[in-house]
């Protein structure tokens, strides 16, 4: 369970930022001190977010880091 728990968190925070930076760079939103979004571009990178959980867990049998720390469904 505690594995599950790690997983999860890891797989947030590493499509977040991944996510994130990316929508940043194309509509202007990088920092000096990371990135800042509001409005649409935040609303696209939530949609990243849930589509990676849906397509990942779904189709390719598991997200990143449960695959990596050998998470089953």
């Amino acid at each position: 369970m505690f594995r599950k728990i790690i997983a999860a968190v890891l797989d947030f925070l590493t499509i977040f930022i991944i996510a994130g930076v990316g929508v940043a760079y194309f509509t202007g939103g990088l920092t000096q001190s990371g990135f800042s979004l509001e409005g649409l571009p935040a609303l696209a990178v939530f949609a990243i977010i849930i589509a990676y959980f849906v397509v990942f867990t779904k189709y390719l049998g598991g997200t990143l880091w449960r695959r990596v720390l050998g998470v089953g469904r």
